[in-house]
């Protein structure tokens, strides 16, 4: 490690995080600890936070206060996971109809977030400077298994609008400082990703860090052009957010020069796994209680395929128990020889994000469209179909909050991405048809690119 990382990670970035209150620091010391706990130990650990979480939002929070009164359920009496699975499922709808009631009467700083989700479905909700500490220590300790850590060079190829919509002064002087330069997924037209390629060619970044999409297509760009990008010295390449494909981490690794490491996890479920260098997805257990069902909500058993359902125990603000997560995975039965205690994710089926082309042949991130869609008052659910250069279709599930100017939104800002010539069809619908996969897409692209 050499000496301005070792700065930044000793000195900037903790100063960065006690002066916005949290505690991550903190939490990665104890992480680091318990990472090397039996499994047993590591077990028990959860089930303490566990039970301490479930007490206090059990006083704090009028939703779960009336829940466990009804059910006549006692969280000081909670010893794991089977205690925990006398409570209902907690999903999107849920989240839309209780957001008031979900919300800690003790809670502050909270944060207002959204996503679209595995299956379109805008979601609201609210993270706290808990929930940020945690997921912070928990992608920190998962940089260091990589032997990099904050503060070695890092290019991020991303395209929320929250990171995006937030490159003032103090965040611009902040990413300098720790020396991260964040370029925008949302288009990708051949000059863009010529732009790109030099960019990481001069910044000879150690780390990548951003959808597996994004990296293999302006990786595949790379090899197409004969510029090389094997030669920079990047020790890994970080992807997360949606599904990673096997032909992706070949062409991100191939082309880049380094190993790709995976790790699962979302805006609203928090980080819930990260790849190690044995190849292994570990769960971030100390906090994270990770449960597989059948479609009849009932548990399966590790090796099986199942719905992955999430019990987050540093939510307090605005709790997720028990949540639903749309996704398809598998929990492990074997333990990692990396040395690292914690339980596996052996498998994660499901997500994916398309790109669309633009009339004018420029491939674009398909968050580009779905930022639009996703929070528009009424939209309950939608989809988003690009039948060709010229029909683009956006099927929406809505209320009587969606009327004549959530229609012209949509039309104006596809008709900026796509171009002005796309014909984009609005289409009300009393539901969103499933693919046959039984999965729900929320962009789907027939245009070839």
């Amino acid at each position: 490690m050499g000496l301005y990382t070792r700065l930044c990670s000793g000195v900037i970035f903790p100063l960065h995080e006690k002066l916005k209150s949290h505690n991550s620091v903190e939490r990665l010391h104890e992480l680091e600890k318990s990472q090397y706990l039996p499994r047993e130990e590591i077990l028990a650990l959860q089930a303490e936070r566990l039970r301490s979480f479930l007490v206090d939002i059990g006083t704090h929070v009028p939703y779960f206060r009336d829940l466990f009164r009804q059910l006549n359920f006692d969280p000081r009496q909670c010893r794991g996971l089977e205690d925990l699975q006398r409570l209902p499922f907690m999903t999107k709808p849920v989240i839309r109809e209780q957001a008031d009631a979900l919300r800690a009467d003790n809670a502050v700083a909270l944060m207002r977030y959204n996503t679209g989700g595995s299956s379109g479905e805008p979601l609201i909700f609210y993270i706290g400077k808990e929930r940020k500490s945690h997921d912070i220590a928990a992608k920190w300790r998962a940089t260091r298994w990589w032997d990099v850590d904050i503060g070695d060079p890092e290019v991020v190829l991303w395209g929320s609008p929250i990171e995006l919509g937030a490159q003032d002064r103090v965040k611009a002087v902040r990413d300098r400082l720790l020396r991260t330069w964040l370029l925008p997924a949302f288009e990708m037209s051949d000059d863009k990703v010529r732009e790109m390629l030099a960019t990481i060619r001069s910044l000879r970044p150690r780390m990548l860090f951003g959808y597996p999409s994004a990296f293999a297509h302006i990786a595949e760009k790379a090899r197409s052009w004969g510029i090389p990008m094997n030669d920079l010295g990047i020790k890994v390449a970080f992807v997360t957010s949606e599904m990673l494909y096997e032909h992706q981490k070949k062409s991100i690794s191939e082309i880049f020069g380094c190993p790709v490491a995976n790790g699962y996890g979302s805006r609203d479920a928090g980080f819930i796994a990260h790849q190690c260098s044995h190849g292994s997805l570990h769960l971030s257990a100390e906090d994270i209680v990770v449960e597989t069902i059948d479609p009849e909500g009932r548990p399966v058993a590790p090796g099986e395929a199942g719905e992955i359902v999430v019990t987050h125990t540093a939510t307090r603000g605005f709790p997720f128990v028990r949540y639903r997560t749309g996704d398809v995975g598998v929990l492990g039965t074997q333990e990692c020889s990396c040395g690292v205690k914690l339980p596996v994710l052996s498998e994660v089926q499901g997500r994916t994000t398309d790109f669309v082309v633009a009339a004018d042949g420029t491939v674009i991130h398909a968050l580009a469209l779905i930022y639009t869609v996703r929070d528009l008052p009424g939209v309950q659910r939608f989809k988003i179909i690009q039948h060709s250069l010229d029909r683009t279709e956006v099927m929406v599930v809505v209320d009587s909050r969606f009327g004549d100017g959530e229609r012209l939104r949509i039309r104006r800002d596809f008709a900026a991405r796509l171009g002005e010539s796309v014909q984009v069809e609005i289409n009300e619908v009393p539901e969103i048809p499933r693919e046959k996969s039984g999965k729900n897409r929320y962009v789907v692209s027939h245009v070839k690119r």
